[in-house]
């Protein structure tokens, strides 16, 4: 059995960027404290608490001072970093370049279109970590919308500007503009001689949505195709129905002790890949155990 893993899985730049300052930091402090999970994997998060990573909740940031606290590669509203400053915290701020960017637009245009009660729409998670920073950037006031029926909240007589949650898939953001196009043209009233201003801005992460297309090779050239990644990430739930859709033998786990054996019979390759949450190790760790389970299966025959 040939067993490969997807060379292009694994942590995004801005994941490995912030894990990265965390080690650092701990080296050199021996404890750091991280304001919510540093990366959507409970197999990496119990790795770095090892190390002396301590996970808090904004709560627990408000009753803390004096000390040293890391901002994940999500990124945080503005309201994080007053509460750090009135209570003398370092922030170790590992916000990944991506968002950060994506904040300024997003503030910018909600700057812009407040005079014109214009409205900001983001494509996203209701309580995803990058998607409440991303609203702290417009005092709470963005739209959020995932399924059709959030659509409802949108005014489609006045201004839209629409952003995505960098993780995202492009093809559900470009779905989306279609459809807000759509409900546009039927809510203008014949009197109106103008449509309404529509800006669609395509905000995601090519490093994320790049993965799409080779998935859904990768996972065609294999007999069975292990997916890992943590049950929290919503990267990880997309990039496995690629999978899924590519390759009808594709298995969502998070770590080896999940791995079935009865996948692997008859197979003559089996290709693992994971979220932009997954840690190579982990990948390796897999391999490891599919090869294992392969020899196993040759002596019983």
């Amino acid at each position: 059995m040939k067993v490969t893993i997807d060379q292009d899985s694994g942590y995004c730049f801005g994941v490995e960027y912030a894990i990265r300052m965390a080690e650092d930091a701990m080296a050199e402090d021996g404890e750091l404290f991280c304001l919510g999970d540093i990366v959507h994997n409970d197999m990496e998060v119990e790795r770095l608490n090892k190390k002396g990573l301590r996970v808090i909740d904004h709560d627990e940031l408000e009753k803390l001072s004096n000390c040293k606290v890391l901002i994940r590669a999500h990124g945080e509203p503005p309201e994080t970093y007053k509460i750090a400053a009135k209570n003398n915290i370092e922030l170790i701020d590992a916000s990944c370049p991506v968002v950060l960017k994506l904040q300024n637009r997003v503030k910018n245009s909600y700057d812009k279109m407040q005079s014109g009660k214009g409205q900001v729409v983001i494509y996203g998670k209701k309580g995803h970590a990058e998607v409440k920073g991303l609203t702290g950037q417009t005092n709470g006031d963005a739209i959020i919308v995932m399924e059709d029926t959030d659509l409802d909240k949108i005014d489609f007589k006045r201004p839209i500007t629409l952003f995505s949650q960098t993780t995202k898939s492009t093809v559900g953001f470009y779905r989306l503009k279609g459809i807000i196009e759509d409900n546009i043209k039927k809510a203008q009233d014949e009197s109106v001689a103008s449509a309404t201003e529509f800006y669609a801005n395509d905000s995601i992460c090519r490093q994320v949505s790049n993965r799409e297309p080779r998935l859904t090779k990768f996972s065609r050239e294999h007999d069975v195709v292990l997916f890992v990644s943590g049950k929290k990430s919503s990267n990880g739930k997309a990039l496995y129905q690629v999978c899924k859709q590519n390759n009808p033998e594709s298995y969502f786990i998070e770590n080896e002790s999940e791995i079935d054996r009865s996948w692997l019979l008859n197979k003559k390759t089996v290709g693992i890949c994971g979220a932009t949450s997954t840690p190579m190790w982990l990948m390796e760790d897999v391999k490891k155990a599919v090869e294992n389970a392969d020899l196993q299966l040759a002596e019983e025959s």
